[in-house]
């Protein structure tokens, strides 16, 4: 777990190609890190370094269109959730301006004319037409990103003492979002006012997310006893963060974090690009206490809620 104040740093590989006592042992480690941190880094995570280049490239391009070609793909309402989200369109702290970034959401597709097109409710996605490979690069990330996460959530499964499948088969209808996101460079003489941040102080509102981050910073931590630490980018690792629904699901056994995307000086001046899936479950699956995360002492401390309720309910407290 390393020092007191580093958010841990966990070696996946042993879970993935490990014996079963090497595979209890990670999940082990990713329910400390869950439960006293809500955030850990995940190295040997099984993404090649070759997709994640290429998407961040794609990002670049993508962001670098002229406004009026990325707002012909503009984010259109909260039960899409999919498109383009201008600077300052959206407040994940909603007491504070709109945050310094912009964004463009899109979720899994099925091939036209599968049997899943016809099984699952997915939302449609909102392409540029002037970049038809962005949307081939975005999608090869996305199926990347399912699959990395459902290795995830099966350890999490383990470290309850769950079926491997419990969580994997909750989410399986792919309600997902991958955000690509770029934090433009401010002026010189910029100075914060009235809150303003990159991205406001929040937690997320699903499972789990990965979060891959380019070189630049400014990712911060709430830590138990209300300080912010900078979780500093660590080439080769993916940051994985414990959203609301998980902490309701396990009763605060894996933990939902407020973290924050700040605008310190020395990095004013730069562009910052990060890429976050958010992993979140089918929109029916009833969250309620897991039986092995409560006893007489920790009775269960949410009502149970549909996983499509709680969604709707944050992001329309959030455009």
């Amino acid at each position: 777990m390393q020092e007191q104040d580093a958010i841990p740093v966990i070696d996946f590989g042993p879970f993935l190609d490990g014996t079963e006592a090497d595979r209890r042992r990670v999940a082990g480690e990713m329910r400390r890190a869950s439960q006293d941190w809500g955030f850990f880094y995940l190295a040997n995570h099984g993404l090649p370094d070759d997709l994640l280049r290429r998407s961040f490239q794609a990002s670049r391009d993508f962001f670098a269109l002229p406004r009026e070609t990325k707002m012909d793909v503009a984010w259109q309402s909260a039960s899409s959730n999919r498109g383009y989200v201008a600077v300052r369109r959206e407040r994940l702290d909603p007491t504070k301006p709109g945050d310094l970034k912009e964004a463009f959401n899109a979720g899994p597709e099925a091939a036209p004319g599968s049997l899943k097109e016809n099984e699952r409710p997915y939302r449609e996605n909102r392409w540029p037409t002037t970049q038809p490979q962005f949307r081939t690069q975005v999608l090869e990330l996305l199926d990347g990103c399912v699959a990395t996460s459902n290795r995830v959530l099966s350890a999490f499964a383990l470290a309850l003492d769950l079926p491997d499948n419990f969580f994997v088969d909750t989410h399986d209808q792919l309600h997902h979002t991958l955000r690509l996101l770029h934090y433009p460079p401010l002026p010189e003489d910029f100075e914060p006012s009235g809150g303003e941040s990159r991205a406001g102080a929040h937690t997320d509102y699903g499972s789990i997310t990965l979060l891959f981050q380019d070189q630049v910073g400014g990712l911060e931590v709430r830590t138990r006893d209300g300080r912010w630490i900078q979780a500093t980018p660590i080439p080769g690792t993916v940051v994985i963060n414990t959203g609301d629904l998980m902490q309701r699901w396990t009763n605060h056994v894996f933990c939902s974090t407020p973290h924050r995307v700040a605008v310190p000086p020395g990095i004013r001046q730069q562009d910052r690009y990060s890429i976050a899936f958010f992993c979140h479950p089918n929109v029916d699956a009833d969250i309620r206490c897991i039986h092995s995360c409560t006893d007489t002492d920790n009775p269960p401390r949410y009502a149970p809620i549909t996983a499509g309720e709680h969604l709707m309910e944050r992001l329309n407290a959030t455009y």
